[in-house]
């Protein structure tokens, strides 16, 4: 159990910069949709297997992983530039003609 607080603590000390940067910048060009997207897609499925676990720190870590990689596809979804290039998850760029 102290192993989970310990853990837990620790990822949201690590998560918090990243949160904070990206939320008063609002550069997200670093970051990757489709990898935005598939963190939150696992986290759906993984949310299954930990509302079946007992109340402890498991669901305080999932609970701030689950919000903190929505808040991250919400912003890149709202202030990414379109990247150029081909790709699934790409917005097409415009080119002057």
């Amino acid at each position: 159990m102290i192993a989970g607080i310990v853990s837990t603590v620790i990822f949201a000390a690590s998560v918090l910069p990243m949160l904070i940067k990206a939320g008063r910048t609002k550069d997200l060009a670093s970051y990757s949709r489709g990898n935005l997207i598939l963190a939150n897609l696992g986290n759906a499925v993984h949310s299954v297997y930990v509302a079946q676990l007992p109340a402890g720190p498991i669901w305080a870590l999932h609970t701030f992983y689950v919000a903190t990689s929505g808040l991250m596809l919400l912003w890149h979804l709202r202030y990414a530039k379109a990247t150029p290039g081909p790709g699934l998850l790409t917005r097409p760029t415009r080119r002057p003609t």
